[in-house]
């Protein structure tokens, strides 16, 4: 049975604006599902036609996976730890909600998390046990 994998937003903003991890994504191993939190980073970013026809092909060629009712509230548990753990102010818990979000959804469904946000996802991995892949 093939891993699945989903990138996070990321990745697709580095590829979108240098290409680098192109060979990368093309060679990478396993099922690639998106995020429905992705999709929606991505949307509320897209500033071309080019981006927003990359975003349409993205959702038809890859099936969406989206956080459960479970993941939203656990969400909020965990962000209130890290409150709680490492004193955040409110802006840094809502930069971190939809990463801890993205977190969740992978964990549920057992797939593995490609990223380039190395400080804030290994972060999350404390409180999340997540399988991460952070590029460069």
């Amino acid at each position: 049975m093939s891993s699945l994998v989903i990138f996070d937003t990321s990745i697709f903003i580095d590829q979108l604006r240098t290409g680098r991890h192109q060979a990368r994504i093309q060679a990478v191993s396993g099922l690639v599902r998106t995020s429905a939190v992705v999709l929606s980073e991505l949307w509320r970013g897209v500033t071309s036609t080019a981006e927003g026809k990359f975003l349409k092909v993205l959702q038809k060629n890859h099936p969406v996976v989206v956080p459960t009712a479970t993941n939203w509230v656990e969400s909020g548990q965990i962000l209130s730890k890290l409150h709680n753990e490492t004193g955040f102010v409110p802006h840094k818990l809502r930069d971190l909600h939809f990463d801890v979000l993205i977190s969740l959804t992978v964990r549920s469904c057992g797939a593995r998390l490609v990223t380039s946000n190395r400080s804030d996802f290994e972060l999350i991995a404390t409180y999340i046990p997540l399988r991460l892949e952070v590029w460069p």
